[in-house]
């Protein structure tokens, strides 16, 4: 069932086309046209034909006066008469008479009007009569009209004057005065019957003819303005729907090289400028999210940053004031352990005691050392240096120690290094840490690999980047973010875990940046990034 709109749809007239628009406009104006032209045709072949009917009857009239001259001056009427007769035998002829200069009829065709005179008053003898007497001396012209026989047979007549010639007025047989302009008229009636049925013939001719041309130049128009219209509007609106649809990929190819082709050209321009700008856009879009998420790992990676430089902070101050109370009696044990173990009154059966105290006692001065040393706040030394030297000055400290005996060093320095400001001695600490820790890492290892490469930062600020890469057992995912905490050590009970906690404050106290990638079996990497003398160092970095 119908709702509403569509039931009111149904009921509206169907909206027309294009071609049905413009076939109807142009098939109205042809039909004016054709119709307005057969209709001045007719009648110009109307007024054609009468004329030359007219004429015909004229020089018919003339005929007979030329060829009764002669019989006339004789005075041989029968003649003439005979000679009338025989012309208006003629198919269309109705009537032939002759009328003398007194107006009375003195032959005609027809026998029953011999020796009568027209009626003056007649519509078709107005012309040449007065109501009250003939006009005899009525000029020599011819004169025609139209009229309709009692048998409603229309004709025409055509009345030429008989001119009173000089060798009229001197003949013997009868005798005219020079003053007559004319001896008399010869009235022909022809009918218009031949005359219509030519024109009828013609003009159906004609309004079949103008039918043809109709229907031929409509359909030539309706398959023209098809072909040259119709189709690359139609291809217009197909084109517009599939955009209207988002189909963006399509295309639409000019099918000539007129206004329309211009158009179609322009569309097609127009979709591709719209495909590109929704690539860009897509694009664009791709890359903002490409870049809000790399800018939110940066945030996220700053606010750990951030997060391990307070803890660090705080641990470092906790540190420096648990370092110095612990820093006095431990002194107290050392010194008293040394004198006891000097004092000779001492039983050899505790000396073995007394040494271990005393070098337990070393132990923790060391660890004590370390942690002033993470607890203290740095001022480095900046000065321009050369970070590959720094390099080979620093794993030149440590390359001859046992941990490095199976272990492949590679170097791959870029020689085109910017310089930077650094201190060397701290960078030198941070490196040495990292070497002895890749080197403890591989050295239950039959052979290991130690890879140092440095290259210029892709950062805009410039500066340079420095990865040392080992081929030792990795770290766990789970244990890579707690590398740079302190007292966190992979060593179990050989290390302290304050050697990356310092290097990770140096390394920020230079303004730069400590990172580690690791995976378990595939070694451990050290990513440090440190800028170029224009970028400022974090000066007073407190750990």
């Amino acid at each position: 069932m119908l709702n509403p709109k569509q039931l009111l749809r149904s009921l509206l007239p169907r909206r027309l086309s294009l071609i049905q628009k413009l076939t109807a406009l142009t098939g109205t104006v042809v039909v004016l046209f054709m119709t307005l032209f057969a209709w001045i045709n007719i009648n110009n072949l109307q007024k054609m034909l009468v004329n030359n009917t007219t004429r015909e009857i004229e020089n018919l009239a003339s005929t007979i006066i030329r060829m009764t001259h002669y019989q006339m001056l004789a005075d041989n009427r029968t003649m003439v008469y005979q000679m009338i007769d025989e012309v208006s035998s003629h198919p269309g002829i109705e009537r032939i008479r002759m009328i003398n200069h007194d107006g009375i009829i003195v032959h005609s065709t027809v026998s029953g009007e011999i020796g009568q005179v027209p009626n003056p008053t007649a519509l078709h003898c107005n012309r040449c009569h007065n109501p009250v007497k003939p006009l005899v001396n009525a000029s020599l012209g011819s004169k025609n009209r139209f009229f309709t026989l009692p048998d409603g047979t229309q004709v025409i007549g055509v009345t030429k004057a008989v001119p009173n010639e000089d060798s009229c007025s001197t003949a013997d047989c009868h005798f005219h005065s020079n003053s007559d302009k004319s001896l008399g008229m010869v009235d022909i009636v022809v009918s218009l019957d031949v005359l219509r049925s030519d024109l009828t013939s013609y003009r159906n001719g004609i309004i079949l003819l103008t039918l043809v041309l109709i229907i031929l130049l409509g359909a030539s128009l309706t398959f023209f303005t098809m072909r040259l219209v119709n189709h690359p509007v139609n291809e217009l609106l197909r084109h517009t729907e599939r955009l209207a649809q988002g189909q963006l990929d399509c295309e639409l190819t000019p099918t000539s090289n007129d206004e329309l082709g211009d158009l179609m050209r322009a569309f097609q321009l127009m979709t591709n400028n719209l495909r590109q700008a929704r690539t860009d856009l897509e694009e664009w879009g791709r890359t903002l999210e490409e870049k809000v998420q790399e800018r939110s790992e940066q945030l996220k990676r700053m606010q750990m940053q951030l997060v391990h430089t307070e803890k660090l902070a705080s641990l470092g101050e906790l540190v420096a004031g648990i370092a110095h109370e612990i820093n006095n009696p431990l002194s107290g044990i050392l010194i008293f352990s040394s004198l006891v173990a000097k004092d000779v009154r001492l039983d050899p059966a505790l000396k073995t005691d007394i040494e271990t105290i005393s070098a337990e006692a070393q132990r923790c001065a060391g660890i004590v050392k370390g942690l002033l040393e993470f607890a203290r706040d740095y001022q480095p030394q900046m000065l321009v240096c050369d970070i590959n030297q720094v390099l080979v000055d620093s794993l030149r400290l440590v390359e001859c120690q046992t941990v490095f005996q199976n272990v492949t060093i590679v170097r791959e320095l870029d020689n085109n290094l910017p310089e930077i400001m650094a201190d060397q001695n701290h960078l030198k600490q941070v490196f040495i840490n990292i070497f002895i820790n890749a080197g403890q890492a591989m050295q239950e290892m039959k052979q290991g690999e130690l890879q140092i490469v440095t290259t210029p930062s892709d950062d805009p600020a410039g500066g340079v980047v420095i990865r040392i890469s080992d081929s030792g057992g990795g770290v766990p995912k789970e244990q890579l973010g707690k590398l740079f905490d302190p007292f966190f050590t992979t060593k179990g009970t050989g290390g302290t875990g304050l050697g990356l906690s310092v290097s990770y404050g140096i390394v920020q106290a230079h303004g730069g940046t400590i990172t580690a990638e690791s995976a378990p079996g595939k070694g451990t990497t050290f990513i440090i990034r440190l800028p170029q003398p224009h970028c400022e160092p974090a000066v007073n970095a407190k750990l």
